[in-house]
């Protein structure tokens, strides 16, 4: 009995003794230091909705050669693909009938005015008989009629010259528009007329069309929200437009828009766009795909955050972690809108003041203590952004 006492009086020590050591150990252990995070602060800005919507170049210009009178094509005058100016000479029809027809047509003028000459003499002297009371009225009238039977058969004779005159400078096909002309679609030796269809092509690239489409109900919407005052519209004829090539690239020259329809279509839902750009050095053609960047309304007192320091939980919920207060991160959840450069607009959750963490928060969890510093590649997103 005295033996099993004295064993338990020994495990109490015993257990009391690793008790002492655990809490002087416990009070002894260093504390687990702030996590190095890096953040911006938010503020208030004026940020354009821009945009990206799908389009095609369009020529500002096209024409189509034709032929206005029938003859033989003799001469092509123009090279494929190039440049021409407005009157230049793209073809040449035998001009030998239609100088036959102007020799022909000025031989009648002058006979027409030969006996014209005739017919005003007849009169004056029919005239002056009858003042003297040597000839009878229906004399006089008889040369009067005569002058203006004559007269009228000038004119026709005039206007058949210029008939045969306009046919002769008709031989030479010339450009309607300047631009650049396609491949010649009839060649030398062929029979044309009216009829014969389009000998080529003109187009004018420059300046160009993009022709571009934007769905209706988007459009509604930032209507409607201009006309609440929660956007600011571009003035008239202000609104900036850019494009954005195939490759990727940003053209460099920037455009205007031109107009909207005033009708959507009834099998796409979408309205149909244009703008007008430069194109000095031909780099846009017709049929050319691009994306159209149109600012379609500027967002005051906006916030926006980098894309990376938005994260998304198991639900699809956007979350960002902030500094709070005592300098304790905090979970807090936001709402995304659209993307300008590398960052997201927040549209709830997130006010002017805010600290958001953009590195570093990986390693954190809600309550955890921060060591906080400005992040470094806030101005170069703020360039971006401007840009």
């Amino acid at each position: 009995m005295t033996s099993r006492l004295t064993a338990v009086i020994l495990a109490a020590a015993l257990l009391a003794g690793c008790n002492d050591v655990a809490s002087k150990n416990q009070a002894g252990a260093p504390a687990m230091p702030p996590t190095g995070v890096s953040f911006v602060e938010l503020a208030a800005e004026t940020l354009p909705i821009t945009n990206e919507l799908p389009g095609r170049i369009a020529p500002t210009r096209i024409a189509e050669v034709r032929p206005r009178v029938s003859g033989i094509l003799v001469e092509r005058v123009f090279e494929q693909g190039s440049i021409v100016q407005e009157g230049d000479v793209l073809y040449r029809i035998d001009p030998e009938p239609f100088r036959v027809q102007v020799a022909s047509a000025r031989a009648t003028l002058q006979r027409a005015q030969a006996v014209q000459l005739q017919a005003r003499q007849d009169a004056d002297r029919q005239k002056e008989l009858h003042e003297r009371r040597v000839t009878s009225v229906q004399a006089r009238d008889n040369a009067i009629a005569a002058l203006a039977q004559a007269d009228a058969d000038v004119a026709i004779a005039q206007a058949g010259l210029d008939a045969a005159e306009l046919n002769l400078h008709f031989s030479e096909v010339r450009a309607p528009i300047s631009g650049r002309i396609g491949r010649a679609l009839l060649t030398e030796g062929a029979l044309v007329d009216s009829s014969s269809g389009v000998l080529a092509t003109i187009q004018q690239l420059d300046p160009v069309y993009a022709d571009f489409t934007q769905s209706a109900n988007q459009l509604l919407s930032l209507r409607r929200s201009l006309q609440v005052g929660a956007l600011t519209g571009p003035r008239a004829g202000e609104a900036a437009v850019r494009l954005k090539l195939d490759d990727g690239q940003e053209y460099p020259q920037k455009g205007r828009l031109l107009f909207s329809e005033a009708a959507v279509d009834t099998t796409t839902g979408q309205i149909t766009l244009r703008g007008e750009f430069p194109n000095p050095d031909g780099d846009l053609l017709p049929g050319m795909y691009v994306r159209v960047l149109i600012e379609q309304g500027i967002e005051e007192n906006a916030v926006a955050v980098p894309q990376q320091a938005v994260q998304r939980n198991a639900g699809g919920q956007a979350q960002v972690y902030v500094v709070g207060a005592e300098d304790k991160a905090e979970l807090r959840s936001v709402e995304t809108g659209r993307i300008v450069g590398t960052r997201w607009v927040i549209t709830k959750g997130l006010a002017p003041g805010d600290k958001v963490i953009v590195e570093g928060f990986q390693k954190l969890r809600p309550g955890a203590p921060v060591a906080a510093t400005p992040w470094q590649g806030a101005q170069k997103t703020a360039e971006v952004a401007a840009n």
